[in-house]
């Protein structure tokens, strides 16, 4: 999935509440059980070998493709089953570094980075990033980090197939702590299984995935096993950032930068800025932003009529908005609203992953975007190419729908909860998902 103009995707984590741990009693309802679970979930691995060009290289590899039961360390019983897909450098070097990888959410699979970045395959997509016509294909990523280093691609608990065997057990999950300690300990146990504690040890998380990494190396530490890296990518460590709500301008400044770039793509803005770099409109605009918005934010029912005139014109000219639509929204123009207005006469809106990209709303007077269309153009073909791939290439087999992104994070279910992607929505009482 290409770099975005705006912010991805992220989630809110309560970080002062905890799922509480189930009753240790196990189950005697074994059939109610089996209803829960894929046969395969029970199998070994299915393991396979495979070719892949990167670069000037061909790289021979071995992918594991499988479950790791997550046990209770109490009683010993088996309380969820994580998914993953490994892959091992055939004939490594001495030293062969180890990285795991995962998206965010809570409610992502790592299908993003695995089959849009990292792994050794790749979706194919257009070169504009638009989804050609089905049927979609694969096709060798020369950009592989396999040349560098084993991949690990993790799907936690209530994302892929990664299922909780029980209903109840969902919820200890579906917390923050909860959803690190099951990384964590698939972590522990792929090392053990493998033999790989002394690989060189990194983790690699998107989005919400760089708040899941950043705890996951405490507890990791805290059993022993220490990090050599952390690769952050789309980094969100202070929510803060991103929670647009009246009290709150930071994320209203932040984003002005974004509104800008977007602006110079579409080709909103005037023709002296149009004809700058991307580059010089960005820094144009984080100038504005810090040592004038900003500022103006901290006093804004208290500017004169000439201040208030003179921060529209400016806040117009940067991200393409009209001086009327900013002052009706008193300068505070959230995401939604950005994406919602700035093609409004041409009748679309513009991204939220991807700003590059323009739908078509069903109403176009509304204060925000229908759906995202930049998540339109990724989601079929990245659904339809890991499913065919797990089972054609890989060999492995399973009737479970794979959770690409929502569906499977919900209150303490196996599957309750729908993305919906233009406004908040509850996810468990542990978790606050905020839609940018």
């Amino acid at each position: 999935m290409k770099t975005s103009l705006l912010v991805a995707l992220i989630l809110l984590a309560s970080f002062t509440a905890f799922a509480q741990p189930p009753s240790a009693k196990p189950s005697d309802d074994k059939k109610a059980d089996s209803k829960l679970l894929d046969p395969q979930m029970d199998k070994p691995p299915v393991v396979t070998h495979h070719t892949s060009r990167a670069g000037n290289k061909t790289l021979a590899y071995t992918t594991t493709t499988g479950f790791m039961p997550i046990k209770n360390p109490q009683t010993g019983e088996t309380e969820a089953h994580i998914f993953y897909m490994a892959y091992t450098l055939d004939n490594p070097p001495a030293n062969r570094p180890l990285m795991f990888s995962f998206n965010g959410g809570p409610g992502s699979a790592s299908v993003w980075l695995h089959l849009g970045a990292l792994g050794p395959k790749r979706v194919k997509m257009l070169d504009d990033g638009m989804y050609p016509p089905p049927p979609f294909e694969m096709e060798d990523n020369a950009a592989t980090w396999l040349a560098d280093t084993d991949l690990v691609f993790i799907d936690p608990v209530g994302t892929g197939y990664s299922r909780p065997t029980k209903q109840e057990y969902g919820e200890k999950f579906f917390g923050l702590r909860g959803d690190i300690a099951s990384v964590g300990e698939f972590i522990r146990l792929y090392l053990g299984k493998n033999e790989r504690w002394m690989s060189p040890l990194f983790l690699v998380g998107e989005s919400y995935g760089t708040t899941r990494a950043s705890g996951l190396s405490d507890w990791l530490f805290d059993h022993g096993i220490a990090l050599n890296g952390i690769v952050l990518v789309s980094t969100v460590m202070n929510f803060q950032t991103l929670n647009f709500a009246s009290s709150n301008d930071l994320p209203l400044v932040l984003i002005l930068p974004s509104y800008a770039t977007t602006a110079w793509y579409h080709k909103r803005l005037s023709p002296a800025l149009q004809a700058k770099s991307v580059a010089a409109v960005a820094e144009e605009a984080r100038n504005f932003a810090s040592n004038e918005y900003m500022p103006a934010l901290m006093r804004i029912d208290r500017l004169s009529t000439a201040e208030r005139n003179a921060l529209a014109d400016k806040f117009a000219l940067l991200t393409g908005l009209s001086r009327e639509f900013v002052l009706r929204n008193n300068f505070r123009v959230e995401l939604g609203e950005f994406n919602k207005e700035l093609l409004r006469d041409q009748r679309r809106s513009t991204g939220r992953l991807d700003s590059r990209f323009t739908g078509i709303d069903s109403d176009a007077a509304g204060d925000n975007p229908d759906r995202d269309p930049s998540m339109s153009a990724i989601r079929p073909p990245y659904t339809a190419a890991f499913n065919d791939y797990v089972r054609r290439d890989l060999g492995f087999k399973s009737d479970m729908e794979y959770y690409i992104l929502g569906g499977g994070v919900g209150r303490g279910t196996l599957g309750a909860i729908t993305d919906t992607p233009t406004r908040a929505v509850p996810c468990v009482l542990r978790w606050r998902r905020i839609r940018i």
